[in-house]
């Protein structure tokens, strides 16, 4: 089958596409990858939180699908809106790679040893807010661009460090550049990939469901169940990941003032992907997290 797969034109994104790409080609598949520009590639000069709305990396990929132009599009799965589009599907959700956050800095080393007052960039409320938790002291400094963008403002020495995640620097083969994993729960389905296709497309739908990896999705769903009862986007610090052993989910979550002077955490564990979500979140809101979510809105 011929398949037109569009993606976003920044080198990350037509990065994880190309890898999606092969595994479909090696399948004797036929793919052609098409570049589309979002709203978020376009506007650069604010940060994520104040562009508002959502689908910013998304929407125009979700019309590209709806309008014949491409059969798929790969997206970083944290970028998608919690709820679904119409007549679209997520087709397939593919393995996923590291979840965690990872530090870039001058020198290598843990986030401990970053020196008092440092400044570090990063283009995540969560990061920030989790920064500060663990660093009082830390200047963070709001940062957009790509991940070379991002990097060259540690060599240059405009910055002390950056945090980004670490599956770009994976999926870009920039593994050594990571100075530290960090240990804080990353954005809900955080390296993880959807692959999105027209629901009533099943032909389509069948040749992606090869990339699929049930337990990645499992996990994925739960954290994205949390995120949408939360009522969470870009405007609230909320991290979560859930872990899969043994056959049973555990589902760790956290929700954060901007500042880090305040971090709820709560965590279940079961077989049922929703229900740990809802009761995670639950607990969270038991815990105060309404609050800090009121102030976010």
């Amino acid at each position: 089958m011929k398949l037109v797969i569009g993606t976003r034109g920044s080198a990350l994104a037509r990065a994880q596409t190309g890898q999606m790409a092969g595994r479909l080609q090696d399948l004797g598949h036929e793919v052609v990858i098409e570049l589309i520009e979002t709203r978020g590639d376009r506007e650069t000069d604010k940060v994520i939180p104040e562009l508002g709305g959502k689908g910013l990396f998304t929407a125009e990929l979700e019309r590209a699908i709806l309008d014949g132009r491409v059969q798929a599009a790969v997206h970083s799965f944290k970028d998608l809106p919690t709820e679904e589009t119409a007549a679209l599907c997520v087709a397939a959700v593919p393995a996923r790679v590291e979840p965690r956050d990872a530090l870039v800095a001058r020198q290598v080393g843990a986030l401990a040893g970053l020196p008092k007052g440092a400044r570090v960039g990063t283009a995540s409320l969560r990061r920030k807010a989790l920064l500060l938790h663990a660093r009082p002291d830390l200047e963070v400094v709001p940062l957009r661009g790509n991940v070379d963008t991002r990097l060259g403002k540690v060599l240059s020495g405009e910055l002390d460090a950056v945090v980004v995640a670490a599956a770009g620097l994976q999926r870009l083969g920039r593994e050594a550049e990571i100075s530290a994993l960090l240990d804080f729960l990353p954005a809900p389905a955080q390296g993880a990939l959807a692959i999105q296709a027209h629901a009533e497309r099943a032909a389509i739908v069948d040749v992606l469901r090869a990339l699929h990896d049930a337990p990645t999705a499992l996990a994925v769903h739960a954290e994205r169940v949390l995120l949408h009862a939360l009522e969470g986007g870009c405007s609230v610090p909320i991290g979560a990941l859930a872990e899969l052993k043994d056959g049973e989910l555990r589902l760790r979550a956290c929700v954060a003032s901007v500042d880090g002077r305040t971090l709820l955490e709560a965590e279940a564990t079961g077989v049922e992907a929703e229900a740990i979500g809802l009761e995670v979140a639950r607990l969270l809101r038991e815990k105060g997290a309404e609050e800090i979510l009121r102030a976010g809105a």
